[in-house]
């Protein structure tokens, strides 16, 4: 792992940007597209961000060395009753705000500490980078799909 300063300021701050964003997309998607599928395999909205919200909280217990959910196999789908646009977008800034007062509640020392997960060794900055990246990938698959609904406006 490369040698971090700073570690818990940019880990709170790429953390912060990725919600940003991601809340950016969301609320500039209608409401017909979060349960909207573009093919037999494809998923929706919805479930791409019932997934966010099972690593952000995932993610956060691993970091707070608390006990970890069963994770399902396959590609995450949401529950039929997760498939509106206000729960989805409550439940994603609930979820990342949960996270980030985790990121914020360790001190630099805390945050760079060797952690061990999955039989490996990281630190909690780089749980926070994961996150965060997991965050930025999904809002690239929320802009495609925004420009397949006829959308190609930048809505950050």
């Amino acid at each position: 792992m490369a040698e971090v300063t700073d570690a818990k300021a940019i880990a709170v701050s790429m953390l912060k940007s990725s919600y940003y964003l991601l809340s950016k997309d969301l609320e500039a998607l209608p409401e017909e597209a979060f349960n909207q599928s573009f093919g037999e395999k494809c998923r929706t909205v919805a479930d791409l961000i019932c997934e966010v919200n099972m690593v952000n909280d995932h993610v956060g217990l691993t970091i707070r060395g608390e006990e970890l959910f069963w994770w399902p196999d396959g590609w995450i789908k949401a529950p039929g009753d997760f498939r509106l646009k206000d729960a989805v977008i409550s439940a994603f800034k609930q979820s990342m705000e949960r996270f980030i007062a985790t990121a914020e509640r360790y001190t630099e020392e805390e945050i760079l500490a060797p952690l061990e997960v999955e039989g490996k060794i990281t630190n909690r900055y780089e749980r926070c980078r994961f996150v965060a990246l997991h965050n930025w990938y999904h809002s690239g698959q929320l802009n495609f799909i925004q420009t397949l609904r006829g959308d190609d406006t930048m809505h950050w």
